[in-house]
């Protein structure tokens, strides 16, 4: 592609390259320069104008951007007409975003000249919201540019993972001091999480918080759950504690505990049954009782789209894992009494 200024008699069949705004004539960058735009520019005066003009080979802006959005959307995206060398992908319906982040890089590494940027991946998403960009910089790409990022773009898989239908049970345990209030605000704040997914909880019931009674509540819930989440009285602090004694007890597996992520670094991820009768058992962390996100959302997002999760996956969650810190507090992420740890802290 040729770029700069040229006389204005020779410049037909020219692309705008600044907006020209001269005397009630105005010319919009990327427009394409005729000979009736040529005449209303010496009309007024305007003896030079910097133009690009496409080379032999070269693709358009809004036809390489259509290209390229074309590569790298998959299922439930809805890919919006070029306009100046952009094109917006959109979710047709709720889910997790999901995709490929090093084939993404990859793309984006072919040439400066074009870009392709995303919301993170594994975010929650609802229907309408915009996921991405294509954006071709200048007027134009070489074709042979365009091709090589296509190729790379086909293995990126960007795409939604819709939410699926999910039996969920909530199992509340139980210790002296804990206040019925809490109990409910979690079953609340619980349902506000799920209301997205359009799911809701569909059993909720209450044990001691002791290893025994909270293994019969877990075998209980997994006659007719997918998940099973725990909301201990108290917090765990390590694998031997009440839930994951319960969950093995019950005949489940620990597969993670804690997480990278903070708030959330006390939370469980176990299963119970195997094949088509695995159930995944979350022992949720203190600061899931509060609607702020943390660690938690993460992991149960996933789970309501039908994407698995596993022990790995919880690891690689600490690059972005710092979600807050509250400058208030006297130290941070310390300082709580046990009662506040364990009914509404970070964990």
């Amino acid at each position: 592609m040729k770029f700069g200024p040229v006389p204005v008699e020779d410049a037909l069949g020219g692309i705008v390259a600044h907006a020209v705004r001269r005397e009630g004539l105005v010319l919009k960058k990327g427009e394409m320069l005729d000979q009736a735009r040529i005449d209303a520019l010496k009309t007024v005066g305007v003896t030079e104008i910097v133009i690009a003009r496409l080379d032999v080979g070269d693709i358009g802006e809004d036809e390489a951007a259509r290209l390229l959005a074309n590569a790298i959307a998959g299922a439930h995206l809805r890919i919006e007409k070029p306009f100046t060398g952009r094109s917006n992908l959109f979710a047709e319906t709720a889910g997790v975003l999901m995709f490929d982040t090093a084939a993404l890089d990859r793309v984006n590494e072919v040439d400066e000249r074009v870009t392709v940027a995303t919301l993170p991946a594994f975010r929650a998403v609802v229907a309408g919201e915009m996921m991405g960009t294509v954006k071709i910089i200048p007027f134009a790409a070489p074709g042979a540019v365009v091709d090589r990022a296509i190729a790379a773009a086909r293995h990126v898989g960007l795409r939604v993972a819709p939410y699926k239908s999910t039996r969920i049970s909530v199992i509340s345990t139980l210790l002296p001091g804990l206040k019925p209030s809490v109990i409910a605000k979690t079953l609340r704040v619980m349902n506000e999480r799920l209301a997205p997914a359009g799911a809701a909880i569909g059993r909720a019931s209450e044990v001691a918080h002791d290893a025994a009674p909270l293994a019969d509540a877990i075998r209980a819930a997994a006659g007719d759950s997918d998940l099973i989440v725990v909301f201990g009285a108290s917090a765990i602090t390590d694998r031997r504690d009440v839930i994951p004694m319960a969950l093995e007890l019950a005949g489940g597996q620990i597969d993670q505990f804690g997480m990278p992520v903070d708030p959330g670094n006390l939370l469980l991820l176990g299963h119970i049954g195997e094949g088509a009768g695995r159930k995944i058992v979350l022992g949720a962390p203190g600061c899931a009782r509060s609607p702020k996100e943390n660690g938690f959302d993460w992991v149960l997002q996933r789970l309501l789209a039908g994407v698995p999760v596993n022990a790995a996956d919880i690891r690689r969650m600490g690059a972005g894992g710092l979600l807050m810190e509250i400058i208030s507090r006297g130290q941070p992420r310390g300082g709580e009494s046990p009662v506040e740890s364990d009914h509404d802290g970070d964990g």
